[in-house]
C-alpha cells in the first residue's frame, strides 16, 4: 500500500503517513479571531454580551476586540492616504481569522459607527479586508426581536463582501440586566448554555471555512 505524505507547516519536513506522529492534545490550532462592538458606549450591553461570548468560547478561539471609535466618516477623498486609525483597522481585520460582530440594532438597521466600520474596511476597490473571513452576527437588545432586522441587514452587506456567514443558529439575544454580569458571568443556565452552543458552532464553521478558502476572489490583492 501507497503511503501518503505531506509536510509539517512549521517543520517543513516531508513525512510519510506511516511515520506521522500523533498530534498532542497541547497542539490544537488556536485561531485569532476579531470581535467588533457595534455601540460606542462604554457601558453597552453589546459590550456586556461580547465580554460573556469570550469568556465562553471554545478553547480554540482567541477573541481580540477590533475597536472603530477612532474611524473618521468614510470619505473616498481619503481612500488612498487614509489616517493612521484607518490602516490600524484595516491591519486588524486582515490578521485574524474570522470575525464576529456584536452589535445593537438602530433605528431597525446597522449602527452608523459598525457601518462606517465595515465601509473603510472594504476600500478602496480591491482591497477588501472581509473576503473570505468566517463571520458571526449576534446582537443584545432589551426588545423582544433582539436584534433581529439589523441582523437581516448585515447579512447582505456580508454577502456582498463576500464573507462567509454562520447562519445557524442564529441569536437576537433580549438582555436582561438579572442575567448577564459585566464581568462576563450570565448566571441563567438556559442562556449560558445557548451562548456557549453558539461559540462551539461559530468554532466549528470557523474550521469549515478555513479548510475551504483559496485565493481568487475579485476583491483580493494583487
Amino acid at each position: 500500500m501507497a503511503a501518503i505524505s505531506w509536510k509539517w507547516k512549521d517543520a517543513g519536513t516531508t513525512l510519510t503517513a506511516l511515520e506521522q506522529p500523533a498530534l498532542p492534545a497541547e497542539r490544537t490550532m488556536t485561531h485569532r479571531i476579531g470581535y467588533l462592538i457595534g455601540s460606542l458606549a462604554h457601558d453597552s450591553i453589546n459590550r456586556i454580551l461580547a465580554t460573556a461570548l469570550v469568556r465562553l468560547a471554545p478553547s480554540s478561539l482567541e477573541l481580540v476586540e477590533i475597536p472603530i471609535r477612532d474611524l473618521p466618516l468614510y470619505n473616498r477623498d481619503d481612500e488612498l492616504e487614509p489616517v493612521a486609525a484607518v490602516t490600524d483597522f484595516k491591519r486588524a481585520i486582515e490578521q485574524s481569522e474570522g470575525l464576529l460582530l456584536v452589535s445593537p440594532e438602530y433605528n431597525r438597521s446597522i449602527p452608523g459607527a459598525l457601518k462606517n466600520a465595515i465601509d473603510w474596511g472594504s476600500r478602496p476597490w480591491g482591497h477588501n479586508s472581509f473576503a473570505r473571513k468566517p463571520t458571526g452576527i449576534i446582537g443584545a437588545s432589551t426588545g423582544a426581536i433582539g436584534t433581529a432586522v439589523m441582523q437581516s441587514s448585515m447579512r447582505s452587506v456580508l454577502s456582498f463582501l463576500n464573507a462567509p456567514q454562520l447562519n445557524a443558529p442564529e441569536a437576537y439575544i433580549t438582555f436582561d440586566p438579572d442575567v448577564f454580569g459585566d464581568d462576563g458571568e450570565v448566571k441563567d443556565d438556559g442562556t449560558e448554555k445557548f451562548l456557549r452552543h453558539y461559540m462551539s458552532e461559530y468554532a466549528a464553521f470557523v474550521e469549515r471555512v478555513l479548510s475551504l478558502t483559496a485565493p481568487g476572489h475579485v476583491g483580493d490583492q494583487d
